[in-house]
């Protein structure tokens, strides 16, 4: 897991497995945000599997997924709430961390205005 620091209270990484939870836990990261659609790839786990996961680990989720190359005003809104509601440090991910790192970017310039 290839985990970049974007600021000090939030973090981005590629897809994620189950497996991977016990690790972001213990790295103490309080929220998880998934940017990524399901079925994206034939071999991605499911947001469902990882949120059971994450949630028994007391890890809160949000599903903000966001169609690659088509970002809209919802999906950044979205993203605002889930922000706003989580409590860091806050991974979030997607394929690669890159729409996880331009929707963050988009939200912290709004709301700067």
């Amino acid at each position: 897991m290839d985990i970049r620091q974007i600021d000090d209270n939030y973090s981005v990484t590629g897809q994620i497995s189950p497996d991977d939870i016990r690790d972001i836990a213990a790295a103490g990261y309080q929220t998880l945000i998934c940017n990524r659609p399901d079925n994206e790839a034939p071999d991605q786990p499911a947001f469902a599997e990882i949120a059971s996961v994450a949630e028994k680990a007391g890890i809160p989720v949000h599903y903000v997924p966001v169609v690659s190359g088509m970002l809209t005003q919802d999906d950044v809104d979205a993203m605002a709430a889930a922000l706003e509601n989580a409590e860091g440090p806050i991974l979030a991910y997607c394929r690669s961390g890159a729409r996880s790192t331009n929707i963050y970017g988009i939200v912290q310039q709004q709301k700067r205005g």
